[in-house]
């Protein structure tokens, strides 16, 4: 049986609050846990929050390998088309994969974002295996799973302890079309990267600040944590520069 903690740790989050509201996407195999902390955060300072489970996680492995890049995005796009309808202005925030939707978002509906906060954002991968991946999915339907890289011990983000290959595919051609629109950013920018990642490759973070168009942008190195730098020793960082980064953004906003 599956404890009820982590059942509640796979649920979606909704918090209504002031009229900025703020979208939370989580990473891939990932699931909400890995942006509660975040969004409770982002909920105490008064913002409208939406933190949805992105289809084929929370599930299993084998049912993410029948979802794509498309489909996690359809549900972003319809949670920021909610937000939009009952919020004057909103920060789009993303973890790794998240940060992947973060960015395509900005990309595809400028005018409904006034800003995107990536943590560990990833647009490739530079393992071997991707090479060959459009052919392996079809002989090997998963790999060892790739969560919980956190430096912070006991910390959890309740994800998938296999990596489905079908879904990896799908993921790589969905940063090859973020990757190809970044030069049409020009919201303004928080990137958040940890200094030491397993699971993101630090080129990621350099290409994306390189091709985006975008002129507010800060950079944040994160000495202390691993990937899912949201549950480790850098958290309070994280949720104080993004929290700022949100008043900003919107503060003019009508």
């Amino acid at each position: 049986m599956i404890p009820a903690s982590r059942i509640a740790a796979l649920e979606p989050f909704r918090h209504d609050g002031g009229d900025v509201g703020v979208l939370l996407c989580h990473g891939f195999t990932g699931s909400p846990a890995s942006m509660r902390p975040w969004a409770d955060r982002f909920a105490a300072e008064g913002f409208s929050v939406r933190l949805p489970l992105l289809p084929g996680h929370g599930t299993s492995w084998q049912r993410m390998n029948r979802t794509n890049f498309d489909d996690w995005l359809g549900e972003v796009r319809t949670t920021l088309t909610e937000l939009r309808e009952q919020c004057r202005a909103v920060v789009v925030c993303g973890l790794s994969m998240g940060g992947t939707l973060a960015l395509r978002l900005a990309e595809l509906h400028p005018a409904a974002i006034a800003g995107i906060v990536v943590v560990n954002p990833a647009v490739l991968s530079l393992r071997r295996e991707m090479v060959v991946l459009p052919v392996l999915k079809h002989l090997v339907p998963s790999f060892r799973g790739i969560t919980d890289d956190i430096a912070r011990p006991g910390a959890s983000e309740y994800g998938y302890d296999r990596l489905p290959l079908k879904a990896v595919d799908a993921m790589r051609r969905g940063w090859a079309a973020t990757m190809a629109d970044l030069p049409q950013i020009t919201l303004p920018v928080l990137l958040l990267r940890s200094r030491v990642d397993h699971v993101v490759e630090p080129e990621n973070s350099a290409l994306i600040l390189d091709r985006i168009s975008s002129t507010d942008v800060v950079e944040i190195v994160l000495e202390r944590s691993y990937h899912v730098a949201t549950l480790d020793f850098d958290d309070q960082l994280i949720f104080d520069s993004s929290v700022a980064f949100a008043r900003r953004v919107t503060k003019e906003l009508v």
